[in-house]
């Protein structure tokens, strides 16, 4: 058994070696929010849910953004690959150029979309509190797309360090930040769930600006900053960019709108369905997020080696991703049913919330391994800029399926708040399948590749 896992060996180190920066990113990413759960958790659990109703309207249309710009992270990581550094600065340059009209319409959309809020079906309180804090959310949009495109051109450059440095900066300014406005110290108001907004925009302008400047003054990256002052931004490389990023940014919102909009299907239940909700998905989106890591690393890795046309290194690296993160979210599924229990008490003292928290829990231990098989693979394709096809598999898995399994279970069979996450195990696995058999699908396209060309080989002893 020992010897069928040598030879990836190299490709652990490699990837764990890339991606533990990205997996700091990740993990401080989404420790904005359960700080700011754990924060305002204590405040009330009104708040809490109202928190819970805006992130799950707005995560939407963040990460939408989000995946426009993961698709420079391919592009740049292949023509890295191939050494062609003029290339590399247009993709960069032209990824500004479509930043300056994304960012501005979804800034725009996402605040009309406010004014929907009061007609979702929640109750009165949680809409008067959900409204405001809403809005701040959208206003940090703007500093956090201009961070992730910085991020992905970095992460394309092999860089994964300057963004992790960046965010651990921009959290201990969030967390400071909290404590003073949610709580009203040194003589600040005392400002509660908005306060928790107000201190995410701050923390989101601190992020980009220290990144620019990591890379302008203290990174060999640099060069390319210096070099897109000769090259102008190439309509066809932004038409690329956005061209891989539409269906990374629609495969995502796929995604993240099944579980948004489970978490509007909780409200449904109640406010305190609602927070128990916000408690275990925080928590089981802060084990994804870790796994996101290395499927990432998986991203800029596979994109380099085909660039470099280095097919067997490319089968290696997709095999040894996918062992990582299983291997890892296996553990968070048992330390899930293990102290399901103890954790809800991180973010509220309301034993009716701790108790359907761990309940909640409980289900996400069951669905663990498939969302590391989902992501990792999504992160796989990536870096072949294979993104149409898991767009589509996303919308049949958790659109179509997780979904309709959530609204039967819940509501029909009369499962309650479980029912719902029950869908999100029937997602997730319809979802781990069929990636995967789309993955294996490029592999062996690899191999046909290896055999007709001449001068590629392909060795997988």
């Amino acid at each position: 058994m020992i010897d069928i896992f040598r030879k990836y060996v190299p490709d652990y180190l490699r990837l764990l070696k890339l991606a533990t920066p990205l997996v700091l990113t990740q993990a401080g990413q989404m420790s904005v929010q359960l700080i700011d759960n754990a924060m305002i958790g204590r405040v009330g659990t009104v708040d809490l849910a109202a928190a819970s109703f805006a992130n799950n309207i707005y995560v939407v249309i963040m990460l939408f953004g989000l995946g426009i710009f993961l698709g420079v992270t391919p592009l740049v990581g292949r023509a890295r690959g191939a050494g062609d550094q003029r290339r590399v600065a247009s993709i960069m340059k032209s990824g500004f150029a479509l930043s300056g009209l994304v960012i501005p319409a979804m800034a725009l959309a996402s605040w009309a979309l406010s004014w929907a809020m009061p007609h979702m079906g929640q109750t009165d309180e949680v809409v008067r509190l959900a409204v405001p804090y809403y809005r701040t959310l959208v206003i940090s949009l703007i500093p956090l797309l201009l961070f992730a495109l910085l991020k992905q051109i970095g992460e394309g450059l092999g860089n994964t360090l300057a963004a992790m440095l960046a965010t651990i900066v921009a959290n201990l300014v969030n967390v400071g930040l909290n404590y003073v406005l949610i709580f009203g110290k040194l003589g600040f108001p005392e400002l509660g769930l908005l306060g928790a907004g107000y201190a995410t925009i701050v923390s989101r302008l601190v992020a980009p600006v220290l990144l620019y400047i990591v890379f302008m003054y203290l990174s060999p990256i640099r060069r390319y900053f210096t070099l897109m002052r000769a090259v102008r931004a190439a309509r066809e490389e932004l038409v690329k960019i956005f061209t891989v990023g539409l269906p990374i940014a629609g495969q995502m919102v796929l995604e993240v709108s099944a579980f948004a909009f489970s978490g509007v299907m909780m409200g449904w239940l109640g406010d305190v369905p609602l927070a128990s909700h916000q408690i275990a998905m925080g928590l089981a989106t802060f084990t994804f997020m870790l796994g996101n890591g290395v499927a990432q690393a998986a991203t800029i890795q596979i994109s380099f080696q085909l660039g470099n046309r280095d097919f067997r290194e490319v089968k290696l690296i997709s095999y040894a991703a996918a062992q990582i993160v299983i291997a890892y979210m296996g553990l968070c599924g048992l330390g899930f049913l293990l102290l399901r229990h103890q954790l809800p008490y991180l973010f509220t003292n309301d034993l009716r919330v701790i108790a359907q928290s761990a309940s909640l829990l409980a289900v996400a231990a069951l669905f663990q391994l498939f969302d590391g098989l989902q992501i990792v693979c999504i992160g796989i394709l990536r870096g072949f800029a294979d993104v149409r096809a898991p767009m589509f598999i996303s919308g049949f898995s958790y659109i179509a399926i997780g979904l309709s399994v959530s609204y039967l279970c819940a509501f029909t069979a009369g499962l309650g708040p479980e029912g719902i996450w029950y869908g999100f195990v029937a997602g997730l696995i319809a979802a781990g399948v069929l990636l995967s058999l789309r993955i294996r699908a490029r592999i062996r396209g690899l191999e046909a590749v290896s055999a007709a060309v001449p001068g590629v080989k392909l060795s997988f002893e």
